[in-house]
């Protein structure tokens, strides 16, 4: 009996990856110090975010990961319905957690993300891999849901036609190259060279912001602000990283400039939890997720 119990406690495949991608979004919060976002020195470029906050918007969105993962293996494969069904579990996660967050948009950026990851994850769990996993996350993500809003007069469709930039969507159309090609590498360097997690995380998530056009800065500082995050960024990887002193230096710097410019780099943040999340992904496989 006491086996049998053993085993109907053990988490499924899809709350495995719901543990992950919600845990992902926990680290990425607490992680400090972030250069105008919130962390656990304060909420940096929002005053209407905290720390408790977005832990509490984190937790809420576990049903909808754990859905879209079993919507993927239900399905199956890449299709229509598949994604047309992600459509909708993503609204209702959407849903869900601007009731928690009393209509404060905490993380819908990482819901388009790490939705489409956790999906991704489950069609390739027999040999999950971060490039694999992404690639099928694009598959997924160009096709189009007939079902989703359209909203030209959202921040991200203004700043994205103003500025002739690609956004969050086009992130993930295109594999999410700011962390297949700079967050995953810049974190496995910053660990072998022996920064330590936080420092190789803080470095991860400065190398994405060192060329992404996040939409969330150009909305709120324009190119000037998008121009300080990238260079600011660069500057402190120059330096040595978040695990030197010099490094620090130029880090408390980026800070102080993206709080004067009131300018969070939202986008980077996100792409930081994908980061995490397929650094991670193998182990989700075979063991529940910790915060190391």
């Amino acid at each position: 009996m006491s086996a049998l119990i053993a085993r109907q406690e053990q988490p499924s495949p899809a709350e495995r990856l719901a543990d992950l991608a919600v845990q992902t979004l926990i680290d990425e919060a607490d992680l400090s110090p972030k250069p105008g976002l919130v962390d656990r020195r304060g909420n940096g470029a929002h005053g209407d975010l905290h720390l408790g906050l977005m832990h509490a918007s984190a937790h809420a969105l576990w049903p909808a990961f754990k859905a879209m993962a079993e919507a993927a293996q239900t399905f199956g494969e890449v299709s229509q319905p598949l994604r047309q069904n992600l459509g909708q579990l993503g609204r209702d996660g959407e849903a869900e957690m601007l009731r928690v967050a009393a209509g404060v948009n905490t993380h819908r950026g990482a819901i388009w993300a790490l939705g489409l990851l956790s999906a991704a994850a489950a069609l390739e769990a027999d040999a999950p891999d971060a490039r694999s996993v992404a690639a099928t996350a694009a598959a997924l993500a160009r096709l189009r849901d007939p079902a989703a809003p359209h909203n030209p007069d959202s921040h991200g469709a203004r700043v994205c036609r103003t500025y002739g930039v690609l956004g969050a969507r086009e992130q993930a159309q295109h594999g999410f190259p700011a962390v297949i090609e700079q967050g995953l590498p810049q974190l496995l360097v910053s660990r072998r060279s022996g920064a330590g997690e936080q420092n190789a995380r803080l470095d991860a998530l400065l190398a994405i912001m060192s060329s992404l056009t996040d939409t969330c800065v150009l909305h709120r500082a324009g190119l000037d602000g998008l121009n300080r995050m990238q260079q600011g960024a660069r500057a402190v990887l120059n330096a040595g990283g978040a695990a030197s002193l010099a490094g620090r230096r130029q880090l408390r710097e980026l800070d102080r400039d993206m709080l004067a410019l009131n300018a969070s780099p939202g986008g980077a943040a996100d792409l930081l939890a994908a980061t995490l999340f397929l650094d991670r992904l193998t182990p989700a496989a075979s063991a529940p997720t910790g915060s190391n």
